[in-house]
């Protein structure tokens, strides 16, 4: 699975229950080869994921999306990533907040 069908795929994966009550917004910007934009709102329950980059987000997470795919394989750690500057991101405490729910931890 690449990192697009990974993200596009947390409409599904994602437990109504989980975000109950929570509301934000990412932006994903994968660069390179199977790359794209991506926005993820989260609100009250739901999860939308839509092409491109749309509002104001909470937190914008960029990286190549080779990058992201090794993330999701753990054959990287996140934290080195984020040290080396592989993997941006624009407010880590929000990201932090949602890692687990998106399956990133």
């Amino acid at each position: 699975m690449n990192a697009i069908e990974y993200i596009k795929g947390l409409e599904d994966k994602i437990d109504p229950a989980v975000t109950e009550g929570l509301e934000t917004r990412f932006h994903f910007i994968l660069s390179g080869d199977g790359g794209g934009d991506l926005t993820v709102e989260v609100n009250d329950g739901t999860v939308d994921v839509k092409d491109g980059l749309e509002g104001e987000p909470k937190c914008v997470v960029k990286t190549k999306a080779s990058t992201f795919e090794k993330l999701l394989k753990k054959e990287i750690n996140p934290m080195m990533a984020v040290m080396t500057g592989k993997v941006k991101i624009s407010n880590q405490s929000e990201l932090l907040k949602y890692a687990k729910v998106f399956g990133l931890m």
